[in-house]
């Protein structure tokens, strides 16, 4: 049975349209202080949404349609969101890559999931083209960007292309239909694509929400990239930390608490060394920086 609902993108719109002002994602724009406020760029629910609709028909224009395998490799920003649920609205599957693996590893999970598009920074472009990666199986890409740099489309061109075309009809999809392709750091071997169906997001978000009691306006520290997107999925406004992904233990805490204090975070989905971190701390004057796994831990705030 087709069902649109299925769609993790639907939450979005429904989001946007029962609360357009309320904001989904706080982006530090210059950093954060640690004392005291810092800048942030807002971005709302109907925003958000709008961004998505537009992003969405520029990727249909560049090919990037229905199951198709999409690679992408943007770090948690404005930009992350909107590409990500885009890419649902469109129904392509979306191939997400955690940062901390390291440059082989990236290599090697890529090479698994025969990506048919890559949405990248340039960064992540330039290390396409050095080391080669999906030269078999790429059709499409496209630079997170103002410019092409040497790739097929910008994100600023499939901005401009979508944007007075309104809303994206999100299409029904089966609960068996693939939706996303998750490689996660490995950390028990070499790390592996799980392949996510619409029905397991369905099914992910309904426990998240009875798990942990999770509501609309709830405020989300999002420290792992993996978990973001369920953010606006379950209502929840996303502040998105300043730290690197890819180094999870050199998390600086004055800065997270410094955000969880000046949004009143409620919520943290985080792996083991960011807890590690923030709870050496909050214990110690001069904690320790810890390595450490990287599967997910959660908590309360």
């Amino acid at each position: 049975m087709r069902d649109a609902s299925l769609n993790v993108a639907s939450h979005l719109a429904r989001m946007a349209a029962d609360h357009p002002a309320q904001v989904a994602v706080h982006f530090p724009r210059r950093g954060v202080t640690p004392e005291g406020a810092s800048e942030h760029v807002a971005v709302t629910f109907a925003e958000l949404n709008a961004d998505a609709d537009a992003i969405a028909h520029g990727l249909v224009d560049a090919g990037i349609g229905r199951g198709t395998r999409t690679a992408l490799m943007v770090p948690p920003s404005p930009d992350f969101f909107a590409l990500t649920f885009a890419l649902f609205k469109v129904a392509a599957v979306p191939v997400l890559i955690d940062p901390g693996m390291g440059v082989k590893n990236l290599g090697r999970c890529l090479a698994d999931a025969e990506p048919e598009a890559f949405v990248g920074i340039p960064k992540a472009h330039a290390a396409r083209r050095v080391l080669r990666w999906g030269k078999k199986t790429l059709r499409t890409t496209v630079n997170v960007g103002r410019w092409r740099f040497l790739c097929d489309r910008s994100l600023a061109g499939l901005r401009t292309f979508g944007k007075s075309r309104g809303p994206y009809h999100i299409p029904d999809v089966t609960r068996d239909e693939p939706a996303a392709i998750l490689f996660t750091s490995g950390s028990t071997g070499v790390a592996k694509g799980a392949e996510y169906t619409h029905g397991i997001f369905a099914s992910q978000v309904d426990a998240l929400k009875a798990v942990y009691g999770i509501e609309p306006g709830e405020i989300d520290l999002c420290t792992f990239p993996l978990f973001a997107l369920f953010g606006p999925a379950l209502g929840m406004t996303c502040v998105i930390p300043d730290m690197n992904p890819t180094r999870p233990a050199q998390i600086d805490p004055r800065k997270a608490v410094a955000q969880i204090r000046q949004f009143g975070v409620t919520n943290m989905f985080g792996s083991p060394a960011v807890i590690r971190r923030l709870g050496d701390w909050a214990s110690s004057p001069s904690p320790l920086a810890g390595e450490g796994g990287r599967e997910s831990s959660s908590g309360r705030v």
